[in-house]
């Protein structure tokens, strides 16, 4: 694999969510604005799944974000997924970012920060990455787009 540069587009991620684990708030009524986040905040455990596609990384991902909303509206991010690639390799990926609710509701503005990880030699290239991402998430579809760049 070339060097990777400062910027560089390696891949992007489309997502559907897949599940949603709740602890005491229901995401839905927060999220369309029927209920406010309680003082101590709200944790959330969202399933997803899809692909990652890019000159530089393609396959499928499949993973859990285990969300905090704080009891300001801001959402903190903790995601763990699997990249496996299309000859079947699979990649850690994990990483923290946030979730910026829109005004006009139901469409989150999300950044991330990530690492990937692998043992495998045709993939290592990825280790020494610290790869940044700016997506949208559309909450009344369920659907998650993230492009991701190294830093």
């Amino acid at each position: 694999m070339s060097t990777i540069e400062v910027g560089e587009h390696l891949y992007t991620i489309k997502l559907n969510l897949t599940g949603m684990t709740e602890y005491g708030v229901s995401f839905s009524d927060l999220t369309s604005g029927s209920i406010s986040p309680p003082a101590e905040g709200a944790r959330f455990d969202a399933a997803f799944e899809g692909q990652a596609t890019g000159a530089k990384l393609n396959g499928t991902v499949s993973g859990v974000d285990y969300m905090r909303v704080r009891g300001d509206g801001r959402m903190e991010l903790h995601i763990h997924e699997t990249i496996t690639t299309t000859d079947g390799k699979n990649i850690d990926a994990q990483g923290d970012g946030v979730g910026i609710p829109r005004p006009e509701g139901e469409i989150l503005d999300i950044r991330v920060n990530m690492t990937l990880f692998t043992s495998l030699e045709d993939y290592k290239w990825v280790n020494p990455l610290q790869v940044w991402g700016i997506g949208v998430v559309n909450l009344a579809e369920g659907t998650i787009e993230v492009s991701c760049h190294a830093a």
